[in-house]
């Protein structure tokens, strides 16, 4: 496993393992196989439905606590201070869990930005509390972080992004690393299809004898970002895991730069 640093010293593993869209009765297997593949990072959010499962798993699964770097976020719903604090002790129930790794905005609130910075203070809070080891971001862009600094006693140590070879996320991924922020990115491989029949990607893959999802997870990996990708497929979790034995090289990483076309295939930021 490779590592990135946070600003406060925390590692956070740069691969993980996203539980968006995991169906709840799919839960403990998903989960067990990613921890026998050897997946320590999990990627978790109140508003995927499936926290209970998920934290039942954790504690089936075999592996201590302190081995495992879990993060959460609070929806749009539960924004403000009263709110998220009771938001996050609803999902530390859920995960069985006594404190969170990483725990963050899920999204900015565009019709209340100020609701988004009492979401912030509550965040803040948990820190200082030791309830959360880091906090962060999702989906802010470079103006809406800017108004967080302007209140903050602690900075954000990650935002979550979407990016993909299609969204190379060039300015706000510099933007955040100018600023300490360590980048992640949702999507990772952009579903799939789009993405990994590519030529350029298909190519590059044939050169490394990888399949062009272990390139395009190493091409994130290789430009600092930190990634989770899902899979309901046992084959397909145990692949993306396998991406530690090899990098790609500058021309490559700058051909699948070159790739983007600014393409949302989520929500706009």
């Amino acid at each position: 496993m490779e590592y990135k640093q946070l600003y406060n010293g925390v590692k956070i593993p740069m691969l993980g393992f996203g539980t968006y869209r995991i169906d709840p009765q799919d839960v403990p297997a998903a989960i067990q196989g990613a921890l026998d593949d050897g997946y320590r990072h999990f990627d978790c959010a109140h508003i995927y439905g499936n926290e209970k499962q998920v934290g039942q798993a954790f504690k089936d699964g075999g592996v201590k606590r302190e081995d495992l770097f879990v993060t959460s976020k609070v929806w749009n719903a539960d924004q403000g201070y009263d709110k998220t604090l009771a938001a996050f002790q609803q999902t530390l129930t859920d995960l069985q869990l006594d404190y969170l790794d990483l725990y963050l905005i899920h999204w900015p609130n565009e019709d209340n930005f100020d609701l988004s910075l009492e979401t912030w203070k509550a965040l803040e809070h948990l820190y200082d509390q030791g309830k959360v080891k880091a906090i962060g971001v999702s989906n802010f862009s470079a103006d809406q972080l800017k108004q967080v600094f302007a209140m903050a006693k602690t900075k954000p140590m990650v935002n979550q992004i979407e990016r993909h070879p299609y969204k190379v996320q060039k300015e706000l991924g510099a933007f955040d690393t100018a600023n300490g922020i360590v980048n992640e990115g949702y999507s990772p491989i952009g579903h799939g299809h789009l993405v990994l029949e590519d030529p350029t990607i298909k190519q590059i893959a044939q050169a490394h004898g990888k399949t062009p999802a272990q390139v395009v997870l190493r091409w994130h990996l290789d430009t600092d970002f930190v990634v989770f990708p899902k899979s309901r497929q046992v084959a397909r979790v145990k692949e993306n895991f396998d991406i530690f034995d090899f990098n790609l090289t500058p021309a490559e990483i700058e051909q699948i730069n070159g790739l983007d076309q600014d393409k949302h295939l989520n929500y706009d930021n």
